[in-house]
């Protein structure tokens, strides 16, 4: 379902008009023996419940959550775009479809931004804000299906991590007697190292810097690496492959890589740890991901 900006917008005007009334008419004087606290608030600072959880909420600036969204889709994934992405689409599909999934990518990841504090309520998670909108059953499918998602993610990057230092073992050795699963289960333990060590994303500070430069690295390297090849192989056929059937699928399989490539599948829970004005502050996020970090992107593939 498709929710309009305007009305959006609308809703969450009336929600804090309505709140804003409701505490000045509750909100009144107190003699000295009463011993509970008394607070005031105005219409720019109404009082915003936030759920209980384990992780920081609001410690982390605007900037590095947008390294966080930045490295997030700048992951090894990007260098599969080439192959999953333009050659199944060409060269003018290829790069419409970049932009106009960035345009709509950028338009709903801001509209879920907007919501983070609808309601009186901060919906720190992607399954409560299902849940505050649709219900208990929204709820539990978003539940799984963000946890399917992001599982199935992780796994494809210990699998990833493995054939690369695979690739490494075999410069250095021919042996064979390390094989593709021995590595990949190394990758999964160090996987699973890391997690116990950056127990909430605030904690990825000093591995946020040590993301980047790694993606700099790697996204450079593939740069060069294209250009020099561009420049002495001979000219190609950049047509699409494949028969008229197999050229439905690819495309059908192309589009959905192009929805996965700017979306995290965990904006609200990113959106958590930023300083308020959060939603102010994860726009900026957001205008950053799909400015400097899209170029990344759109320069790889």
């Amino acid at each position: 379902m498709i929710i309009e900006e305007e009305s959006i917008s609308l809703l969450i005007g009336e929600e804090r008009d309505h709140q804003f009334h409701q505490l000045e008419h509750t909100v009144m004087d107190r003699n000295n023996d009463d011993a509970r606290p008394r607070k005031l608030y105005d219409e720019e600072h109404l009082a915003v419940e936030t759920p209980e959880t384990a992780h920081q909420i609001s410690s982390d600036s605007w900037f590095q959550v947008g390294f966080v969204l930045t490295t997030g889709v700048n992951s090894a994934y990007v260098l599969g775009y080439a192959g999953t992405i333009m050659v199944p689409l060409g060269w003018v599909f290829g790069v419409v479809g970049l932009i106009v999934a960035a345009a709509i990518s950028l338009y709903a990841n801001s509209l879920v931004a907007k919501l983070h504090e609808f309601g009186g309520k901060r919906h720190i998670r992607y399954r409560d804000l299902a849940g505050y909108i649709y219900g208990k059953k929204a709820y539990s499918l978003i539940w799984g299906l963000q946890y399917i998602n992001l599982f199935m993610i992780n796994i494809g990057y210990i699998i990833l991590a493995g054939e690369a230092l695979k690739a490494v073992y075999v410069l250095f050795s021919d042996d064979n007697e390390m094989k593709l699963p021995y590595f990949i289960a190394i990758a999964g333990i160090v996987c699973a190292l890391f997690a116990i060590a950056t127990p909430h994303l605030s904690a990825l500070r000093i591995w946020l810097g040590v993301s980047t430069v790694l993606t700099l690295i790697y996204i450079i390297v593939a740069i060069v690496l294209s250009i020099n090849d561009g420049l002495k192989a001979p000219p190609r056929d950049y047509s699409i492959p494949g028969t008229p059937t197999a050229k439905i699928f690819t495309s059908i399989g192309a589009a959905a890589n192009l929805v996965f490539a700017y979306n995290t599948g965990m904006l609200a829970e990113i959106q958590a740890t930023i300083k308020q004005p959060v939603v102010s502050n994860m726009l900026k996020a957001l205008y950053f991901q799909f400015t400097f970090g899209s170029l990344l992107l759109f320069a790889v593939t």
